[in-house]
């Protein structure tokens, strides 16, 4: 059975969607299966997680779990029921019939449970009413893993699943690591002409050699060299969606940074898009003799005096 959405999230019923989001975010961060590996503890935890949020980040499927019209894992909660007629369908049945009250009821049973009621039935004569049994499909999850720019401005990934079926799965521009994503009616297959589950598909963002990323903005460590940083320049930056051209100010020194306004995570879900932070960081290059007899008669400043004294 699976865990109060609640209680997984540690959370009360009254929390905000917003206190929702920040629970989730921090507890994926603290779970995720790649900073623990070989841990199944955090994977099942992991996963644990990630289905409360999906059920509470839904503002009509957490209506319905607090109504108590479905359970923790999304699924309809079954009624208990009397019943005398049946009908046969061809994945299941469906039964109907009158309580120990006098009072009318439906509801519906899985195949198996409805082909032992049927023979309890056809041996005491009864009749068929028709009807099959409808019950919605599982959900079934999936992790796909997807490269680091694809998941800031968006993309359209294939995922083969175990059984050589293949889903066209679109990445959302500023997807995050550990979410969840729905595919509508691509779970398991319903009984009795009964809609389909959805796939849960868990997105897991392989890390950038150059960019790192923190909320929408996109952080990234540029090397000039020493005439730029001290003439300053124009030099071509890497970003998210492509080089820019940037200028870079006289007597700039390692640790510098500069931002680009827009340059970092896609506008998405109605928020703009994030800015890129540079930070520079002076590379000296190849040495010459012109520079080693420069640096020979230069008398600079001495910086650790400096930052003694700022401190």
């Amino acid at each position: 059975m699976a865990e109060d959405p609640y209680q997984a999230l540690g959370v009360n019923r009254e929390a905000s969607a917003d206190d929702i989001r920040s629970a989730y975010r921090k507890l994926a961060k603290q779970h995720h299966p790649d900073l623990n590996p070989g841990s199944k503890a955090a994977e099942d935890r992991f996963k644990a997680i990630a289905s409360a949020y999906d059920l509470l980040s839904d503002a009509e499927k957490r209506a319905r779990f607090d109504r108590g019209e479905i359970d923790a894992a999304g699924q309809e909660r079954p009624q208990r029921q009397y019943y005398r007629s049946y009908a046969e369908g061809a994945q299941g049945r469906r039964y109907q019939g009158a309580g120990p009250d006098g009072g009318r009821f439906e509801g519906e049973f899985p195949e198996e449970l409805g082909d032992i009621l049927g023979e309890f039935f056809r041996a005491r004569g009864g009749g068929g009413s028709g009807e099959q049994v409808r019950m919605r499909g599982q959900d079934i999850a999936y992790r796909l893993t997807v490269d680091f720019l694809d998941a800031i401005n968006g993309a359209s990934r294939r995922l083969t699943l175990p059984d050589g079926k293949e889903l066209d799965v679109s990445i959302p521009p500023g997807v995050e690591d550990g979410q969840t994503l729905r595919l509508r009616g691509q779970g398991g297959g319903g009984i009795g002409g009964g809609a389909a589950g959805d796939a849960l598909i868990e997105i897991a963002v392989a890390p950038h050699p150059q960019f790192r990323r923190e909320g929408n903005d996109i952080h990234v460590e540029l090397p000039v060299s020493l005439r730029e940083a001290v003439l300053g320049g124009r030099v071509e930056v890497p970003t998210p969606r492509g080089p820019v051209t940037m200028t870079i100010p006289k007597h700039s020194d390692t640790g510098a940074r500069l931002r680009l306004r827009g340059r970092g995570v896609a506008a998405h879900a109605g928020q703009a898009a994030g800015d890129e932070y540079v930070t520079l960081k002076v590379a000296i290059g190849t040495f010459d003799e012109a520079l080693e007899e420069f640096v020979r008669n230069w008398k600079p400043a001495d910086p650790r005096r400096a930052q003694t004294e700022a401190a």
